[in-house]
C-alpha cells in the first residue's frame, strides 16, 4: 500500500505547474491532473472482490492529452484558443475581369496601339475565361478571438498569382508600356501577375468548438505587385517572355470573402482598383476552392 501512495504523490507533484479539473461520469469520478488521468471505477454490487481490498471502488491512472477538451470527440469537439494559426494555405480557381474601359477614347487609344487599323475593341483583349486562372500561396493565417470564439480577426500573407489568358494575338510592349496588335498566332498568350498580399477580415463561426461548423469571413485586402511578365507560345517565335510592369497599377486593393462548410472551403475576391494605370478601366475578380484547415 505504502508503495501506492508514494506513486500517487509523485503524480500529484508532477501536475502541480498546470490547472486542474475534475469531470463526474457515470462509470465514476474523474480527476485530471496536468497530463495525468485518474479515474475512480466503483464497482457494481453483485462484482466479487478476491483481492481483500476495497470492494467497491478501483483507481485507474492513465495519461491524457493537453489538447483533448473532450474525451469522446477527438478533433471535431475542443475548446478553441484565442489565437490559432494555419500554415501553407493553397488556392486555386478562376480569374476575369470586369471591363469598364471607354474604347475609342483618347486616353485608351494612347495606350491600346492599333498598328494603323481600326480601333482596339473590348473583343480584342476577350479572355480565355476556361483558361484564365488565380493560384494563391498563403504563408499562414491567423484567427484571433473577438467574441467567444464566434467572432474573430482573420489575418495573413501569401501571394496572389494571376493568369489572363488572351483569345486575340495582343502583346505588351514594356518601354514605352502599351498594347498592341500583333503579326502572329499564338496557342498560348497570357498576361502573369504576382502580388505580395496581406488580407484582413472578419470571421464567423457558429460553431467554435467543431470544426466541421459553419465559416464565414469578409474584409479586405492590400496586394503589392512583385513581378509581372507576357508570356507566348507560337511557332514563328517559339517560347517567349516579356518581362515588365507594362504601366500595371503596383498596388491591388480588393474586398475578399470566404465561405466554409466542414472541410469545404470557397473564396472570392473582387478588385476595387484597375489593372492598369492608364487607358484600361480593368476590375479583376476572382473565385475557387481553398485549401485549408479552418
Amino acid at each position: 500500500m505504502k508503495k501506492y501512495v508514494l506513486m500517487l504523490m509523485a503524480l500529484l507533484c508532477a501536475g502541480l505547474t498546470k490547472a486542474q479539473d475534475s469531470t463526474a461520469t457515470n462509470a465514476g469520478d474523474t480527476i485530471k491532473v496536468g497530463n495525468f488521468i485518474i479515474i475512480k471505477n466503483k464497482k457494481k454490487s453483485d462484482d466479487r472482490d478476491t483481492t481483500g481490498k476495497d470492494p467497491h471502488a478501483t483507481i485507474d491512472i492513465t495519461i491524457g492529452n493537453d489538447d483533448d477538451d473532450n474525451d469522446n470527440d477527438n478533433d471535431e469537439h475542443r475548446e478553441p484558443s484565442n489565437v490559432s494559426t494555419n500554415w501553407f494555405i493553397f488556392d486555386v480557381g478562376f480569374a476575369n475581369m470586369r471591363d469598364k474601359t471607354e474604347y475609342g477614347s483618347p486616353v485608351a487609344n494612347a495606350y491600346l496601339n492599333a498598328n494603323g487599323g481600326a480601333p482596339f475593341t473590348a473583343d480584342d483583349l476577350d479572355l480565355n475565361t476556361g483558361k484564365s486562372s488565380n493560384i494563391n500561396l498563403w504563408f499562414f493565417m491567423q484567427k484571433l478571438n473577438i467574441t467567444k470564439h464566434v467572432l474573430n480577426l482573420k489575418y495573413g500573407l501569401g501571394m496572389e498569382m494571376y493568369n489572363y489568358r488572351y483569345k486575340k494575338a495582343i502583346s505588351y510592349n514594356d518601354d514605352p508600356a502599351y498594347i498592341y496588335r500583333d503579326s502572329v498566332s499564338f496557342s498560348k498568350n497570357k498576361l502573369f501577375v504576382n502580388y505580395l498580399t496581406v488580407p484582413l477580415m472578419i470571421n464567423i463561426k457558429t460553431t467554435p468548438e467543431n470544426r466541421k461548423g459553419f465559416t464565414l469571413s469578409a474584409g479586405v485586402s492590400a496586394g503589392y505587385r512583385i513581378g509581372s511578365k507576357n508570356k507566348q507560345i507560337s511557332d514563328e517565335r517559339g517560347k517567349d517572355k516579356i518581362k515588365g510592369d507594362f504601366d500595371l497599377e503596383p498596388w491591388r486593393f480588393a474586398y475578399v470573402a470566404e465561405m466554409g462548410l466542414g472541410p469545404v472551403r470557397i473564396y472570392g475576391s473582387y478588385s476595387v482598383n484597375a489593372l492598369h494605370q492608364n487607358g484600361l478601366q480593368q476590375y479583376p475578380y476572382a473565385v475557387g476552392l481553398r485549401f485549408s484547415n479552418w
